[in-house]
């Protein structure tokens, strides 16, 4: 197995392994790399969809995407994502066409912790539709003291599409209208010890004590430093490639800019953060 670091501060790409057969050496190697990294990357695979569960499960719980319409019919836990981007007329579907576009990181609109995102490529355009990937630590290591002061202890509300509420329509509508969770928008990352930015701006509806006009000024203001930190990887898929990003404390955003007609298909999983596994950690 090799192991190149593109960045020190974000992202790791593995080749030269099979991960239906991995020692135990190697998966610890990777299950290092992942927590050091942020971002992980396998290259490579060619995995049926019960190999790629079972490997994902090494990460931890896997969870159904509270978007059901892409969930695979036999297989809840995975999400097909890249499937329905025209609608019965014709049309490009804006929302499934652009899903994952905007920096955000995954479920924090769920009380419980999103410990990961994994995709595996199937199908991969000819050009476009990288995704991007950026550090928190490094967001949040590289603020002015006073802006960690004044953040410290303040914790943020969020919902599936934010503020906007975009792409609610991919929900049923049951799910459309659930309470925010709220969740710290400092926090200490439970394996690492490190400290992250996890003030998601896609999904944040607001910062909790301020008035709504404080709020989205420093909404603002933080995202300024979120999505311009020096820490950032761009991963160009190819088939066969898994990757995994630790949503503790990463954002990520899908480019767009692939041709409509060619296809564009990951299997997702969403893998959960248990709480005895942060106490464990702790």
């Amino acid at each position: 197995m090799e192991i190149e670091r593109p960045d020190p501060g974000i992202g790791a790409i593995a080749t030269d392994v099979d991960v239906r057969a991995l020692s135990e050496a190697d998966w610890n190697t990777l299950y290092r790399t992942w927590l050091d990294g942020i971002v992980l990357v396998v290259r490579g695979q060619t995995l049926g969809i019960e190999e790629f569960l079972a490997y994902s499960r090494r990460f931890g719980r896997l969870k159904p995407h509270r978007v059901k319409r892409t969930r695979h019919a036999e297989f809840p836990e995975l999400t097909v994502m890249g499937v329905g981007t025209r609608k019965a007329d014709g049309q490009v579907d804006k929302t499934i066409y652009d899903r994952g576009g905007g920096w955000h990181t995954d479920s924090p609109w769920d009380t419980e912790i999103c410990k990961a995102t994994q995709l595996y490529a199937i199908a991969i355009p000819s050009y476009g539709g990288d995704t991007l990937f950026a550090s928190m630590y490094e967001a949040y290591e590289t603020l002015p003291e006073s802006l960690k002061q004044r953040i410290a202890g303040m914790k943020a509300e969020h919902v599936y599409g934010g503020r906007g509420r975009r792409g609610n329509d991919l929900l049923d509508p049951e799910d459309r209208n659930r309470p925010p969770a709220v969740h710290p928008i400092v926090r200490v990352h439970e394996e690492t010890g490190r400290t992250s930015l996890y003030a998601n701006p896609y999904h944040i509806v607001r910062i909790q004590g301020l008035s709504d006009a404080e709020s989205e000024s420093l909404i603002a203001e933080l995202t300024g430093h979120m999505v311009e930190t020096k820490a950032q990887y761009r991963h160009k898929w190819q088939v066969g490639d898994i990757v995994i990003w630790d949503n503790r404390c990463a954002l990520h955003s899908a480019t767009g800019g692939y041709p409509i007609e060619e296809k564009r298909i990951h299997w997702r999983v969403t893998i959960m953060q248990d709480p005895a596994e942060a106490e464990k950690a702790a």
